[in-house]
């Protein structure tokens, strides 16, 4: 049945979104500490889509995404990864769906220091026990522009080329959805934009679909829409974003923002 992307208000799983929540909540704490980090989000993420979510500090757009991931549990509502409910999963089937159809790619790249290139980014695979796709696999090393590195270990590759191989361990093992919290974070301009265009390849070349937290309007502009979070709930959204536009809209939520706060 047909959902609107931003409030994603079907009942029923659509089989055209990778990942949904619904009326997803998440409580930190009780009484005088209590803190509602999300307050009933409704959201779906389309198959070969570009999402970025963004917002002020505290809004609740990383814990979106680590609900959405599966990473953390929601307080109440609902999570699905393509039709399945991550509720009722226990820890090790939970586990087996984040391996085998969520790829990750964080601030931080994770790598395994004694590992080379390929190595880390056939690692998830290996643990599973399973072989990669090998055209697969050459299409994201080729398209990440990794085949002259492939033999080379962390220390020895930039912190750009690092990403990137952050980025193809996501996307080797072909998951139904990558989530990115801030993966431009730790790069200089011209690593950040290599690595949004390769996400933005991936999801026009190989039909990928990926969900990225970021605080930057220029990152943003890399997806297909932007949606903006503010305590803890959906406030607006932008298709087809520019740098300026986020921009502006951030500058709209702070003035309101400041404008309450008085």
């Amino acid at each position: 049945m047909p959902v609107n992307p931003l409030t994603a208000q079907a009942v029923y799983p659509d089989p055209g979104l990778a990942a949904a929540t619904t009326d997803l909540s998440k409580v930190y704490g009780s009484g005088d500490t209590r803190v509602v980090a999300l307050d009933r989000v409704s959201i779906g993420f389309r198959e070969g889509e570009f999402t970025a979510i963004m917002g002020p500090s505290g809004c609740g757009k990383s814990t979106l995404m680590h609900c959405a991931a599966g990473l953390d549990s929601a307080s109440s509502g609902s999570v699905r990864i393509g039709t399945t409910e991550l509720s009722t999963l226990d820890d090790r089937r939970l586990t087996e769906l984040r391996r085998d159809r969520v790829g990750f790619i964080f601030q931080a790249f994770n790598l395994l220091p004694t590992l080379t290139a390929l190595e880390n980014i056939t690692l998830p695979m290996d643990i599973a026990g399973r072989k990669p796709d090998q055209e697969w696999l050459d299409r994201v090393i080729s398209m990440v522009g990794l085949a002259d590195r492939l033999g080379h270990r962390p220390a020895q590759l930039s912190g750009g080329q690092q990403q990137r191989v952050a980025v193809a361990r996501a996307l080797a093992s072909r998951p139904a959805i990558v989530f990115g919290d801030e993966p431009t974070g730790n790069l200089d301009s011209r690593a950040g934009a290599e690595v949004l265009g390769f996400l933005r390849d991936s999801v026009r070349e190989l039909g990928q679909t990926v969900v990225m937290v970021t605080h930057d309007p220029g990152a943003a502009s890399y997806a297909d829409r932007v949606v903006f979070l503010a305590d803890g709930r959906i406030v607006d959204e932008v298709l087809r974003p520019s740098a300026e536009g986020v921009l502006d809209r951030m500058r709209g939520f702070e003035a309101r923002a400041r404008h309450q706060g008085f």
